[in-house]
């Protein structure tokens, strides 16, 4: 299975989880939440109603939610993790060695999917650096304060869950 370095990669017991708490989300989750606002409303004075702003920011929140979890499932590739090890990409468990001699082990994956390892986003730095590459290879990619760093691809085998 080969994915973009754009696109994100889910399991399909994190797919399925995700659409879970989306529907739950768009039906008695919005639905409380106006409830919430209503009641306040009839409370009287808004700017004095903590109840009120409470509920706003409440509902703020949950749109983010909404629209992230709408994105993350219309854009993601579902489905079993890659089954040939050796080369890095979305549902692979890499293994990398940075300048400094240290070692990380980490699923290139989307952060929704629940690990037993530490997961980075495909669309991460790190992640779009180690995509393609094959155990041995050097990489280098941006840190988030401008400088660049190289680690070395180790390992990559297909996750298993």
């Amino acid at each position: 299975m080969s994915t973009g370095p754009t696109t994100p990669w889910l399991t399909q017991e994190a797919h399925d989880r995700l659409s879970a708490e989306l529907e739950e989300a768009k039906g008695p989750r919005r639905a409380d939440i106006v409830a919430k606002i209503e009641a306040a409303r009839e409370e009287g004075d808004l700017k004095e109603n903590g109840g009120y702003h409470a509920a706003k920011d409440e509902q703020g929140k949950l749109e983010a939610r909404i629209r992230q979890l709408t994105q993350i499932l219309r854009d993601a590739k579902v489905g079993a993790a890659p089954t040939a090890a050796g080369i890095a990409g979305p549902g692979m468990v890499v293994a990398v060695r940075y300048d400094d001699g240290d070692t990380e082990r980490f699923l290139i994956g989307s952060r929704e999917d629940r690990a037993d390892v530490p997961v980075y986003s495909a669309q991460s730095p790190l992640g779009l650096a180690l995509t393609g590459a094959k155990a041995g290879d050097r990489v280098s990619y941006s840190l988030p304060n401008g400088a660049s760093t190289t680690v070395e691809l180790l390992s990559a085998e297909p996750y298993t869950g």
